[in-house]
């Protein structure tokens, strides 16, 4: 029996010896690879570092005025070569109407030129440029570019990939003729609370926003063009261009009207509109988008959402006939932690120099501003309308991007683009 157990001992010992030499060598190859993705990782963390140094620097650099006119997208004067309605406030953004579009795609793209080519040549930062390309009768493109049915027709036509394909599409073109951002898709569920309003500019049941809204967002994204998903937290039948909506669910059904948000907000769209509706189980005196609750506590730190947070037009009936002026309104939205502020109107200055005048007076305030003109350089950078410049120290610095492709070159794309987007269109539709 002693000699069996000198034996096993002997064995055992043996067979350890031997496994030893792949073990230390898938151990030294893990350590391999274990240490040349800590320098990678460390090379990044560094970089980012960098960038958040070069983004600081130019928000001290900047001027308070600068900064708040940066708060702001509204609608422009001309569809033919860009002359600003307020040169000393220009907007970090710009939202076109049917009126502001040329018949033609070359015609588009030569406005869209000139207005980044005014800014550059005037030290003003260019705006992103925005369109509402939801589809269906929300449809700005409808005259030169491919179809676009309504996002309840796509849902019920297509499958998630061909709709992926269709938004790609659309997505191509808009980037084609000079626009950055989409003011779309809508995401709220279509309920018979709100189907009067939506009327067809939802997918409709949670699981097609969700599905749906998913193969949207990515598909513009993915080809440079910003989303902003819209109305959060929702919409009732009212129209908020003549009245204020009350949503008036219960606080179960609240949650539920909300999880599209809450899932959608999670892959990073460029931006979330919030609506102007009164919500009765949540801040229930004011109107979601001066709603601190909503904007910061919900969608800022619950739902984890890192983007820019739009309000909805300030000059809509919701609003000016309930007490809140645009001057009032655009304070108010800023205090909620609102980073863009909406006006279809052709000037910022007066709500633009009332929210200088408090900046002036109120520290917190500042931090507010700064932090969304923050937002707005940060995706300006992701649109490529601005862009890191590498300095002789190693350091960055924030400049504007001055190259663009040539009219002819984007003339083809879009030409494509429209042929595949036509193709689709007949096959499904």
């Amino acid at each position: 029996m002693k000699k069996i157990f000198i034996i096993s001992l002997t064995f055992l010992s043996l067979f350890s010896s031997c496994s030893r030499i792949p073990d230390s060598a898938q151990d030294k190859k893990e350590r391999f690879v274990h240490k040349q993705a800590s320098a990678i990782s460390s090379e990044i963390d560094s970089l980012q570092k960098i960038k958040e140094k070069a983004l600081e620097d130019y928000v001290k650099k900047t001027s308070l005025h600068d900064k708040v006119c940066q708060l702001f997208i509204e609608n422009l004067e001309g569809d033919t070569v860009y002359v600003p309605v307020e040169k000393n406030f220009i907007p970090g953004g710009y939202l076109f109407f049917s009126y502001n579009l040329a018949d033609n795609p070359a015609g588009i793209m030569r406005f869209t030129d000139s207005i980044r080519s005014y800014c550059i040549k005037n030290n003003v930062v260019p705006p992103f440029l925005a369109v509402d390309q939801e589809g269906g009768y929300v449809n700005r493109l409808r005259t030169v570019a491919g179809p676009l049915p309504s996002a309840l027709r796509v849902s019920s036509k297509m499958s998630v990939a061909e709709a992926y394909k269709l938004y790609s599409c659309q997505a191509r073109e808009i980037k084609a003729l000079g626009f950055n951002m989409n003011i779309a898709p809508v995401v709220e569920v279509q309920t018979a609370e709100n189907e009067k309003f939506l009327n067809g500019r939802s997918f409709g049941s949670f699981v097609n926003v969700r599905n749906y809204g998913t193969a949207c967002i990515n598909a513009f994204e993915n080809r440079g063009v910003g989303t902003v998903i819209k109305h959060f937290p929702g919409n009732t039948n009212t129209d908020p261009h003549t009245g204020l909506p009350e949503i008036t669910l219960s606080e179960k059904n609240m949650e539920e009207a909300v999880r599209p948000f809450k899932s959608l907000s999670r892959i990073f769209p460029s931006g979330v509109l919030m609506s102007h509706a009164r919500t009765s189980v949540i801040d229930s005196e004011i109107p979601a988008c001066f709603s601190k609750v909503w904007v910061t506590e919900k969608l800022r730190n619950d739902y984890g959402y890192s983007g820019i947070i739009f309000s909805d037009d300030i000059f809509m009936g919701a609003l000016a006939s309930n007490g809140y002026p645009p001057e009032e309104a655009a304070v108010k939205a800023i205090e909620a932690g609102i980073n863009c502020i909406m006006i279809s109107e052709k000037r910022i200055s007066g709500p633009a120099k009332v929210l200088i005048e408090k900046a002036k007076k109120d520290s917190d305030f500042a931090r507010l501003i700064d932090e969304s003109f923050k937002k707005i350089i940060s995706y300006k950078i992701k649109a490529n309308i601005l862009a890191y410049s590498k300095k002789e120290d190693g350091s960055l610095s924030i400049l504007d991007v001055t190259k663009t492709e040539s009219i002819d070159s984007r003339l083809s794309a879009f030409n494509k683009a429209r042929d595949e987007n036509i193709d689709l269109y007949q096959t499904y539709f």
